[in-house]
């Protein structure tokens, strides 16, 4: 199989290996790409929850991104867990530096069970200096009703969520409504000239444990492989969907769900 991009994930490590860095490695591979990393964070968490959260200091994230950048570019930039107003203006620092166009930030702020992991001050900056910077920006419910200080209940909410988003100076938004309880899971996809809804299937299962980290590498590697924004978000979507149905059931919280789903394999192995 021939690597067709290289991909740069700047964000958290997951110790269980459901979210974050390590979802986000396995997804860009089995997706085809080449991950490179600059961690931000390292968790001690399991399927039940997060025990601790070390921080990395904000030179050595810049350090990661621009060091690893000069030798091998990256077609598109995957961020995730940026936890403080350090990290977040280190980040938007380095990102001057190396000058990629394609950026997809996923604005990680609660973990799956509850644990807050960025503060308010640290949002603020998010919203006034990252966010114009990225490519595309994909919030879940509680992600999108933190940034836009709104209550989401309805497609309208999201909607309405995504455009005060746009007025933030995001580019293109991609609102995740796995939180909402319908029947169908409704994602919706705006920016200042079209609004897309996608609709899919729920699979009633509480293995859903990195979900969102999933889903933006999956759109990440698609759009560093010169797919359009709109059809890089469906891709991605239903890569995630696929890994949600074949889960492997492991833990005894939320579990992780199944990166190789995309994976086949031609050659037989003795």
């Amino acid at each position: 199989m021939k690597i067709k991009s290289k991909i740069l994930i700047i964000a958290g490590s997951d110790s269980s290996g459901g979210a974050g860095i390590q979802a986000d490695i396995k997804t860009v591979t089995a997706l085809g790409s080449y991950a490179m990393t600059a961690i931000t964070a390292v968790t001690s968490q399991n399927t039940k929850g997060v025990k601790s959260i070390i921080s990395i200091a904000p030179k050595e994230i810049s350090n990661q991104i621009i060091y690893t950048s000069k030798d091998i570019k990256p077609n598109a930039i995957k961020i995730g867990m940026l936890h403080s107003v350090r990290v977040i203006d280190s980040v938007v620092r380095s990102l001057d530096k190396i000058n990629v166009k394609k950026i997809v930030l996923d604005p990680v702020m609660v973990a799956k069970g509850g644990t807050k992991l960025i503060d308010d001050k640290a949002v603020k900056l998010l919203k006034s200096k990252l966010m114009k910077k990225v490519t595309l920006i994909t919030p879940n419910i509680p992600e999108a009703e933190i940034l836009t200080q709104t209550k989401i209940t309805t497609k309208e909410d999201m909607i309405f969520a995504a455009n005060k988003l746009l007025e933030f100076g995001a580019k293109n938004v991609l609102i995740k409504g796995g939180h909402l309880k319908f029947k169908f899971v409704q994602d919706i996809f705006v920016n200042k000239s079209e609004i897309k809804i996608f609709n899919n299937k729920r699979y009633e299962t509480k293995n859903t444990h990195g979900t969102g980290c999933t889903l933006s590498s999956a759109i990440t590697t698609f759009l560093s492989c010169g797919k359009p924004i709109k059809k890089a978000c469906e891709l991605g979507i239903k890569y995630v969907n696929s890994a949600i149905k074949t889960n492997p059931k492991y833990g005894k919280g939320h579990g992780p769900i199944n990166h190789l789903n995309s994976m086949k394999l031609d050659r037989k192995f003795n």
